[in-house]
C-alpha cells in the first residue's frame, strides 16, 4: 500500500524496475553498455574534434552539407522529416553551422569521455540521446535508434550506471539536488 500523507502519495517503485535499475548487482551489465555507447560517442567526436572541417575557422561543412540534405527530406506524403523541424534547421541551425558544427564535434566527445569513466553518467546518458534524437529528426537511422534505447535504459539506472565509475566517487561527494554531498553539508 502507497504511502500518504496531506500532501502526497508515495509510489514504491515496482521490484522489477528496483532490481534492474537500481541494484548494483547489475552494475557489471550498465557498464559494458556504458562502454559501448561511451566508445561509439567517443570515436564519433574524436573524428570530428580533429577535422578542421567540423573545428576550427573552416568548421560547418559537413554539417552544412547533412542539414541540407534533411531538409530535402521534408517532401512527399510521408516525409522522413518533419516541416517544423526543418524549419528549425533553416532558422536557427544552418545560419549558425559554425557553432554547431564545434558543439556537435565536442558534444559528442564528451558524452564519449563521460560514458567510459562513468561520471554525471544520467547527464552523459541524456546529452547522447538529445543528440540521437536530433540525429533521428533530421531522418538519419544508422546505430542512432539503438543509441536511444541504450540511453534511455542508462538513464533509467543512473544511480548504478555509474557505480562502477567515478560516479561512485563523485556523486557522494557533490550530492545530488534533492541531497547535499558531503563538500556542501554544513559541520
Amino acid at each position: 500500500m502507497p504511502k500518504s500523507n496531506s500532501s502526497y502519495v508515495d509510489i514504491p517503485e515496482p521490484p522489477l524496475a528496483r532490481f534492474l535499475f537500481a541494484n548494483t548487482k547489475l552494475a557489471p551489465v550498465w557498464l559494458a553498455t556504458r562502454l559501448y555507447i561511451g566508445y561509439e560517442w567517443l570515436m564519433a567526436g574524436w573524428a570530428k574534434v580533429t577535422n578542421p572541417a567540423w573545428v576550427g575557422p573552416t568548421a560547418g561543412g559537413p554539417l552544412s552539407g547533412f542539414l541540407h540534405g534533411a531538409v530535402m527530406k521534408t517532401a512527399g506524403a510521408h516525409p522522413d522529416v518533419s516541416s517544423w523541424y526543418a524549419d528549425f534547421l533553416k532558422t536557427a541551425v544552418l545560419p549558425n553551422v559554425s557553432l554547431f558544427s564545434n558543439i556537435v564535434a565536442f558534444g559528442e566527445l564528451l558524452v564519449g569521455v563521460g560514458l567510459i569513466l562513468g561520471i554525471f553518467t544520467g547527464i552523459a546518458a541524456f546529452s547522447g540521446a538529445f543528440m540521437n534524437m536530433n540525429y533521428l529528426f533530421a531522418g538519419t537511422i544508422s546505430t542512432n535508434p539503438v543509441m536511444f534505447v541504450l540511453e534511455l535504459l542508462l538513464i533509467l539506472a543512473w544511480r548504478v550506471a555509474g557505480y562502477l565509475g567515478a560516479d561512485r566517487y563523485v556523486l557522494p561527494l557533490l550530492g545530488t539536488p534533492w541531497k547535499k554531498g558531503k563538500l556542501f553539508r554544513s559541520s
